[in-house]
């Protein structure tokens, strides 16, 4: 008896029923694995430790019998397994990606919304700077009118006032025209 190692050695053993490509059933494997567990309950401990020496040549057969007892189902169900955590993988890293993705654009339309909103706001802000600039030009511009009116009615006045005295002058009896001698 040796203590259990690592080996390279590769042990071939026939199936338990003889027959060829037939697989062991459920019950065939957990007799094995039960096996396997009673031959290291029974083996005989090693001084000062926790190890345990076990029959290498019986330990590696059983454990060839339970490699060879596995249903093909499990090694693609295995196989399976990990082609679907690799797929998992890629799908949660395209994910992460779309979803950065989104969120620059997101950040980018909320950054433009902001500019877009900045600038409606700048545009109210001239708009009624404007409005206010011509409020106030038309009621400069109105009182300017008013004055030049005021002025032009008052000139108009004098005019009036004017032309009615040469009026009146005009229509008062005038003085007897001198005698022409003959």
């Amino acid at each position: 008896m040796t203590q259990d190692t690592q080996t390279d050695t590769q042990v071939i053993v026939d199936t338990a029923d003889g027959a060829t490509g037939a697989q062991p059933e459920t019950e065939d494997i957990l007799d094995i694995v039960d096996d396997l567990i009673v031959h290291l309950h029974e083996a005989k401990m090693m001084p000062l430790s926790s190890n345990v020496l076990v029959e290498r040549e019986t330990f590696l057969t059983k454990l060839e019998t339970l490699r060879a007892s596995l249903p093909d189902e499990l090694r693609a169900a295995r196989w399976m397994v990990r082609e679907r955590e690799a797929f998992i993988s890629r799908t949660n890293e395209k994910a992460r990606e779309i979803v950065d993705i989104a969120r620059k654009e997101a950040d980018a339309l909320v950054a433009e919304s902001n500019i877009v909103a900045e600038a409606v706001e700048e545009a109210n802000i001239l708009v009624r700077r404007a409005e206010g600039d011509a409020r106030r030009l038309r009621l400069e511009t109105e009182d300017d009118i008013e004055r030049q009116l005021q002025r032009l009615e008052h000139l108009l006045t004098e005019l009036t006032a004017g032309v009615q005295g040469s009026r009146a002058e005009f229509h008062q009896a005038r003085p007897k025209p001198p005698d022409v001698p003959i």
